[in-house]
């Protein structure tokens, strides 16, 4: 019988992995920032961040709610951009495994909003971006490099805007705010993503993204003529900086 529970929950993680829609590899000792994004509807409603071991009973391990820390999680609510944020620091391996970003409907008949991800920590990440948050001017260009291992150099590469979700492939796309993005692969474990003609509309959260996994880029655009320091959205930690596996 024990052998037969370790078999079922076995597999029963391997199924919650495969259906999740977002997997992100990380590095061992890093901090990531994740964007969660929920209806307009919510915007009174908890937010909080929670670890799914199994996937069974609709059940997780609540670790924070909205602007709170807990432990080694922070999670920051944004209502006017009906987003919030979910930074872990000094991610271990055993952080590994299913996580919800969810919004509190309350009731035991009206199931919580939810989104699942998947994250995976370990010594060489399969995906990484050498900077996590990047700012440009109006009208003007920004660039982000995604490094990826060699097991994903045959995969397609993406650049993909978390809300709404949009994405571009390998190659020069014009798109409706007149911006465009240009995405470049050099088939040495690295492409680079151009957006050119920044609009203020352009600001936001991006995930490079390869295959199965992806990681998130905040972009901000500041006005033509500010300064330096006046961003179109608030400052938000940046996510981690790591090198990908040779």
């Amino acid at each position: 019988m024990n052998y037969l529970l370790i078999s079922m929950f076995f597999i029963q993680s391997i199924e919650s992995r495969r259906w999740s829609e977002r997997q992100l590899s990380l590095q061992t000792g890093g901090t990531v920032t994740i964007p969660c994004h929920y209806d307009i509807k919510y915007i009174q409603h908890k937010k909080y961040w929670c670890y799914d071991a199994v996937g069974t009973f609709n059940y997780c391990k609540i670790l924070a709610y909205g602007n709170t820390t807990q432990d080694r999680v922070t999670v920051t609510d944004y209502p006017a951009q009906s987003l919030f944020t979910v930074t872990m620091r000094d991610l271990q391996s055993g952080d590994s495994g299913m996580y919800w970003c969810a919004v509190e409907i309350g009731g035991l008949t009206e199931p919580d909003d939810k989104r699942d991800l998947y994250l995976t920590v370990q010594s060489d990440p399969d995906l990484s971006v050498v900077e996590g948050r990047v700012s440009g001017q109006e009208g003007g260009s920004v660039s982000v490099q995604c490094l990826y291992s060699a097991g994903y150099q045959n995969e397609q590469k993406q650049w993909c805007r978390s809300k709404p979700w949009s994405c571009y492939k390998v190659g020069r796309t014009d798109t409706s705010q007149n911006s465009a993005v240009q995405i470049s692969d050099d088939g040495r474990r690295s492409f680079s993503v151009e957006m050119s003609g920044l609009q203020k509309s352009d600001a936001g959260w991006y995930w490079c993204k390869t295959g199965d996994l992806q990681i998130p880029v905040h972009l901000t655009v500041r006005g033509a003529n500010a300064a330096s320091t006046d961003s179109a959205v608030e400052l938000i930690e940046p996510v981690q900086f790591c090198t990908a596996r040779n």
